[in-house]
């Protein structure tokens, strides 16, 4: 006769009793409160808190009682990192790695698996399509950086899910800190009937000290940096860029700077006489890595990315030279984190980067395990310290000086004054100060409503009411609804005149002033590209679909142009794949070990020198 389920608190007892480590006040907390909660619980807490320990909560009581639950993360490197992790976890509690699984656009491994770890579009994907997927039997979903419902491209990805889940998965929610939880958890009771119990926590175990430096070159910084010994240098440090190239070019103005302590080296060449380094950029990154310099960025092969990631965990890399994508989670715990920008974006556009972005990278400093403290350095732009040490010298010079050669030195200085370049945008301490203090960002609806998730909408209602009634429930204030709402009617009006469905009653013609009516430009059907990508999003969607209308209450609204449903396709395109968009803000991460080869042997023809050019 079979023993019966364990109960949830004998689960909780075992849980507790199987870490490495007896957990924090907090983590124990939240923990405990998982396992009284009956629809599950937002955690809020800063990097460094023990998130991971909390989130794994949830899997371990799957695996106890053979039930099956989802892991979702925002970045393709950061979910194949969660699996080798997750993988490791399961051995631990008793099970087989081969109950966990790993589903992206471009790799699935164990994908039948009790545990899926899955890109967040994923989950999204398959609960589009309950006639293929079956969640009858998932007890939970974890959502790692949770606060990516923030994001404005990807954002609705987890606000989607979070309605279309059944009521019976529990959700846990793993955020960074955000200024509205409260506020959140109650619109999430009200219009989607979960309570989720709140867990929060502002306190850094680890605090951060801050720094503008205006006096050093970056390369010079970082070798300042990396001097001393284990107690007294504030290596490792994690380095950020806002591109690829420019981490190929920062480790470049590397080259010939000391940054291994004694002993390192010894260490370091005889792990990377482990690895095949012959594809794509590994010989290039080879030579960066024997410096003990790394490269961490979605261009690299997956396997090239491991073995950084591995060899910084080793404190075998004293610098790891990345884009933001390593702020969102990838376990790469460092000292410092130094920033070589506070702005990204096209030259002449550029902005700075959002509070909330740079928090994410912030907290990346201190490790609880070594650290007392951990430091965030922003360094100035080399013209600005250039600027810095030419007035440095200037005013050594008292301006009443009465001696003949220290006057002619003070206007010979004087010509020599560098100069900022013309229409150059440069970040300023002040900046770095107003990112310091920013609040933390609320979290809030973001992003139109995807064509894919019409279609499915238009399936299960077929009423616009029912349509309408989707886009109120967001989270968003009066004026953005009505702008939303809109936006649906002109969606709905765009397909009714390619004929993919019929609107009853039909909507009014727009309406417009005298004279203008040559200014309205038709939908874009009449050129089949929008239609045929349609048809392949919205399969099910045909002239004889019939959306029952009660009124019409906007009369001015006309049919998309062809100008805006052409700026539509993309996304038309991008929802139709499992994989999140990869884009020049590094946010996607897609990319499969094709693509990823192709770009790091573009890498590294841009980073050779002009000597070794053929």
């Amino acid at each position: 006769m079979d023993s019966p389920p364990p109960s949830s608190e004998e689960i909780a007892l075992r849980y507790l009793e199987e870490l490495p480590w007896p957990p924090y006040p907090f983590q124990e907390q939240a923990i405990l409160t998982w396992f009284d909660s009956e629809d599950g619980i937002l955690v809020c807490a800063p990097t460094g808190t023990g998130k991971t320990v909390i989130a794994e909560t949830a899997l371990y009581e799957a695996l106890m009682t053979g039930r099956r639950a989802y892991y979702t993360t925002p970045l393709i490197a950061l979910t194949e990192q969660k699996f080798r992790e997750l993988q490791e976890s399961a051995v631990r509690w008793g099970f087989s790695a081969t109950d966990v699984g790993l589903v992206t656009g471009n790799r699935r491994e164990n994908s039948d698996a009790r545990i899926l770890v899955v890109v967040a579009e994923i989950l999204l994907n398959r609960l589009l399509s309950p006639e293929e997927i079956s969640f009858d039997d998932v007890s939970a979903v974890v959502m790692d950086e949770f606060h990516s419902f923030n994001d404005p491209e990807r954002g609705i990805v987890w606000e989607l899910s979070l309605g279309l889940l059944p009521k019976h998965c529990r959700l846990l929610l793993i955020s960074a800190t955000v200024g509205n939880a409260t506020d959140f958890v109650v619109w999430l009771a009200r219009q989607h009937g979960r309570r989720l119990r709140l867990l929060q926590s502002d306190e850094r175990r680890v605090p951060l000290d801050f720094r503008w430096v205006t006096d050093e070159m970056l390369p010079d910084q970082l070798e300042i940096m990396a001097d001393g010994d284990e107690e007294t240098r504030y290596t490792p440090a994690l380095v950020f860029c806002f591109n690829r190239n420019e981490c190929w070019s920062v480790a470049e103005q590397l080259k010939g700077k000391r940054l291994l302590a004694d002993g390192q080296q010894k260490q370091l060449l005889a792990e990377i006489e482990q690895v095949d380094w012959s594809i794509g950029a590994g010989g290039k990154l080879k030579q960066f890595i024997i410096r003990g310099v790394g490269i961490h960025h979605a261009g690299l092969l997956p396997k090239y990315r491991r073995v950084v990631e591995r060899l910084f965990q080793k404190k075998l890399l004293s610098i790891c030279v990345c884009t933001e994508t390593l702020a969102a989670g990838i376990n790469l715990p460092a000292r410092s984190v130094v920033m070589t920008s506070l702005l990204k974006g096209p030259p002449g556009a550029m902005k700075l980067i959002d509070a909330s972005s740079a928090h994410q990278m912030f907290g990346r400093a201190g490790r609880p395990q070594f650290d007392t403290r951990g430091y965030v350095v922003a360094v100035a732009h080399e013209d600005d310290v250039r600027l810095f040490r030419w007035q440095q010298k200037y005013d050594e010079i008292p301006e009443d000086t009465k001696d003949p050669n220290l006057i002619r030195a003070k206007k010979n200085l004087k010509k020599k004054m560098p100069r900022r370049r013309e229409g150059f945008q440069y970040w300023t301490e002040r900046q770095f100060q107003t990112l310091k203090e920013a609040p933390p960002a609320k979290l809030a609806s973001r992003g139109r409503m995807p064509w894919r998730l019409l279609a499915f909408f238009i399936r299960k209602s077929g009423t616009v009411m029912g349509l309408q009634e989707a886009v109120r429930r967001r989270l968003l204030d009066s004026g953005e609804k009505d702008d939303a709402e809109k936006h649906l009617v002109r969606m709905l009006m765009t397909l009714e005149a390619g004929g993919f469905i019929t609107l009853d009653p039909p909507p009014p013609k727009p309406s417009v002033a005298p004279g203008a009516a040559a200014k309205i430009e038709g939908p874009v059907f009449h050129s089949m590209k929008a239609g045929d990508v349609i048809s392949q999003i919205i399969p099910a969607m045909t002239a004889t679909a019939n959306l029952q209308q009660s009124r019409w209450v906007s009369t001015h609204l006309a049919p998309m142009t062809e100008a805006e449903m052409a700026a539509e396709l993309s996304e038309i395109s991008e929802t139709a794949n499992d994989t999140p968009p990869e884009d020049p803000a590094e946010f996607g991460d897609g990319v499969d070990e094709a693509t990823a080869t192709q770009e790091d042997s573009a890498a590294t023809a841009a980073t050779r020198p002009a000597s070794d050019t053929v």
